[in-house]
């Protein structure tokens, strides 16, 4: 190739494109969801003018999300006696990896990550038959949407300090207050609240419980209209006013909300990671392609050495951050506790796929800091990452707990 020549750029062609570390089943999946979203799901989004920022109302998402259940998509997370594959915690990663490295608008909808199978599927154990009727199952079936109502002003790391109280009057409780930025909240039916059920009055005392809460219920409102720094509006509030919950939507024992909202916390830190992973690599793909394709000086950008070692470090850091998240999830499934390797995978993924997508902006230039270019959203994407799910901090605080336990044993 000389100096004059723009190869062929092939934008599909992956980014990592070693031997599978995933089983057969989940390569035969990958494949196929992969079509979905390249294919029908790309054919939804153009003819509805659908993209990252400009969000699908509820009635086309909930299209996406029947669609997905009759693919055998939507429901493949959850345990196998509810009709999930039964997925590995590797298996489970690529998958969810390959959705993302899409660069589909509707990627948190194929396994109804904000809303769907994932927010209940641990729940189900705990569940009594009429929770699993009314709540569990419309939202396994793609009937119904759900959220996870944790987050408050006042808690956010510390998620015990929940001020959102529900006092037991009589078979109902009574909730009052205010849960904050609340993912998938404007499109959900249904939340699983996080309340503080104490009786004391000490302020040092916590017991946290959890419940199934129906948001069309008289007294509860979700307020949304505001957008991330990504642009996207699918974040909301939940208020609650005196309203009265069944007794019988508590969730396993009054006082352990706080273990079952967090009962999964080292698997659901490593399984945030492939997300990052998959959207840098779309920051990746898009950065190399854009180098070969933009000239200056009468050659292709991608010639100047200063773009090749950007586009090196972008590739060697993701590469070592995916083997990071792999390496975990191998551990998780062979058994390990993995806490702080989970912990690692999501800071180091995290901030890694925001250092892609800063380059991938760079190396755009002036193309690259204009609203409606991909790398642009990205960028601003994946800086949320960052404080999203557990912040940097907070995981930085867990490896150092974790490694300053097991020199002091």
């Amino acid at each position: 190739m000389d100096a004059t020549t723009t190869p062929a750029i092939n934008n599909m062609a992956p980014i990592f494109a070693g031997p599978f570390e995933g089983s057969e089943r989940a390569a035969e999946v990958i494949g196929r969801v992969q079509a979905f979203l390249n294919g029908e799901l790309a054919d939804l989004a153009r003819e509805h003018d659908i993209d990252s920022e400009r969000g699908a109302p509820r009635e086309l998402l909930q299209r996406v999300w029947k669609r997905s259940r009759e693919l055998g998509f939507y429901g493949m997370t959850l345990p196998e006696k509810m009709g999930g594959m039964g997925l590995s915690v590797l298996d489970h990663a690529l998958i969810k990896e390959a959705i993302y490295a899409t660069g589909s608008p509707f990627a948190p909808h194929v396994f109804g990550e904000l809303s769907g199978p994932p927010r209940v599927g641990a729940l189900a154990r705990f569940a009594t038959p009429w929770q699993m009727r009314n709540f569990i199952v419309p939202v396994a079936e793609a009937e119904k949407a759900i959220c996870f109502a944790l987050t408050e002003e006042q808690a956010g790391s510390d998620a015990g300090a929940v001020q959102t109280h529900a006092v037991l009057d009589g078979d109902e409780y009574v909730v009052n207050g205010r849960k904050r930025f609340i993912s998938g909240a404007p499109f959900a039916d249904f939340a699983v609240l996080v309340a503080s059920t104490a009786t004391a009055t000490d302020p040092a005392q916590r017991e946290v419980s959890a419940f199934f809460v129906d948001l069309a219920a008289p007294g509860v409102r979700v307020e949304s209209g505001y957008k991330t720094m990504a642009g996207q509006s699918g974040t909301g509030n939940i208020v609650f006013e005196n309203a009265r919950v069944p007794a019988a939507n508590l969730i396993g024992e009054q006082g352990r909300g706080l273990a079952l909202a967090l009962g999964r916390i080292t698997v659901n830190r490593l399984l945030h990671c492939p997300a990052m992973v998959g959207l840098a690599q779309v920051a990746l793909r898009d950065a190399r392609d854009y180098a070969l394709r933009r000239r200056q000086f009468g050659r292709a950008i991608g010639q100047f050495q200063a773009i090749q070692h950007m586009l090196a470090d972008m590739a060697t850091e993701l590469a070592a951050a995916r083997a990071l998240m792999i390496h975990t999830a191998r551990q998780i499934d062979a058994g390990s506790d993995a806490r702080a390797e989970a912990s690692m995978a999501k800071l180091f993924c995290s901030e890694t796929a925001f250092r892609v997508a800063d380059r991938a902006v760079q190396i755009h230039g002036g193309e690259g800091i204009v609203q409606g270019r991909r790398v642009e959203f990205l960028f601003r994407l994946l800086r949320m990452y960052r404080v999203l799910t557990g912040t940097s901090e907070i995981q930085r605080n867990t490896i150092a707990k974790e490694l300053l336990a097991s020199e002091a044993g």
